[in-house]
C-alpha cells in the first residue's frame, strides 16, 4: 500500500486531499486469457499500472480491485493493496463503475478515511506514466474540474455506414462534411479518449454513478503511448514497442516488496 506523509492540496484551501488510485483488474479476460498478468517489458500489466500510480506525487494510496489470486499476488508484489472483488462484479457484464464504487466503499471503511479524489487507472493501457496520473489529479485539485481523463489529439476523418446493406452500403461523414475537405490546420481540434487514466471527485462520482460528470477536463497524452490491449495482436505490438517507450530502468528495477507498504490487506 502506498501511503505518504503529505498529500496534495487544492488551490483554494490548504486542507489535505486524499487521492486514491484504483486499478480494476478482473481475471476472466476472453480476448487475451490471463491478460492482466501478461508481461510487457518483463513486467505484468497490473504491476506496470501500480508502478505508474506509486510514482505519481499526487496519489495518496494505490489499490487493485480483483477477483483473481494471480492478479492479487502481482499487485501486492508491486506495492499495491488489494480489494477482493465479489463474483457478481467480476463478469464481463459488470461495469467498471460498479467495481470502483465497491472498492471506494471498502477502502474508506478499511482506512476510516474519506476519499476526496478517485483515480481510475486501466492496466490494459501499458504505457501509462506517473506524470499523466498527476496531471489528471491536478485537473481536479488545481484546475477545479469535476472529472478528467487522458486523451490523444485526433485528426482523422470519421465515417459511418447505413446498416444492413452489406459491402455496398452508403457511407456518411461523421465529424466532417464530405463535400468540404478542410485542411488539418483549419479544423477544430478533436481528441480521442485514450482509456488509460480517469480522475474524479469521489463525492460527485457516488452521486452520478459515472466517471464523467460536472465540468470534465481532458489531459492530452502522446499518441504513441495510447495503446489499449483487447486482442492478442495488441499485446504483441505493445511488447515490440516496450523497448522504445519504456524508461531504460523499467524492466530492470525490482518491484517493491509488500512489507515496504505496511497496512491491512483484504
Amino acid at each position: 500500500m502506498n501511503t505518504r506523509t503529505s498529500a496534495p492540496s487544492t488551490s483554494q484551501e490548504n486542507s489535505p486531499v486524499n487521492v486514491t488510485a484504483v486499478i480494476p483488474a478482473r481475471g476472466g479476460s476472453k480476448g487475451i486469457p490471463g491478460k492482466n498478468v501478461a508481461e510487457v517489458g518483463g513486467v505484468p500489466l497490473v504491476a506496470r499500472a501500480v508502478r505508474a500510480c506509486l510514482g505519481a506525487a499526487q496519489v495518496t494510496r494505490v489499490a487493485v480491485s480483483t477477483d483473481d489470486a494471480a492478479i492479487a499476488r502481482a499487485a501486492r508484489e508491486a506495492g499495491a493493496e488489494v480489494v477482493d472483488r465479489p463474483a457478481e462484479l467480476g463478469s464481463d457484464r459488470a461495469s467498471s463503475e460498479s467495481a470502483l464504487l465497491h472498492a471506494l466503499d471498502v477502502l474508506e471503511e478499511r482506512h476510516s478515511e474519506a476519499v476526496d479524489v478517485l483515480v481510475f487507472v486501466q492496466c490494459t493501457s501499458p504505457f501509462i506514466t506517473s506524470e499523466e496520473v498527476d496531471e489528471a489529479v491536478l485537473a481536479i485539485v488545481r484546475d477545479g474540474a469535476d472529472s478528467a481523463f487522458t486523451a490523444v489529439p485526433f485528426h482523422g476523418f470519421l465515417w459511418t455506414a447505413d446498416p444492413g446493406h452489406g459491402p455496398g452500403h452508403r457511407a456518411r461523414g461523421v465529424n466532417h462534411d464530405s463535400a468540404v475537405r478542410l485542411r488539418r490546420q483549419d479544423r477544430t481540434p478533436e481528441y480521442l479518449e485514450s482509456g488509460a487514466v480517469y480522475a474524479m471527485r469521489a463525492e460527485g462520482f457516488r452521486l452520478s454513478g459515472h466517471r464523467f460528470f460536472g465540468r470534465t477536463q481532458l489531459v492530452p497524452t502522446a499518441p504513441e503511448r495510447a495503446i489499449e490491449l483487447d486482442e492478442p495482436g495488441d499485446l504483441d505490438r505493445a511488447r515490440a514497442l516496450a523497448p522504445l517507450l519504456d524508461p531504460p530502468q523499467t524492466s530492470a528495477t525490482p518491484s517493491p516488496q509488500p512489507e515496504q507498504y505496511p497496512g491491512k490487506e483484504l
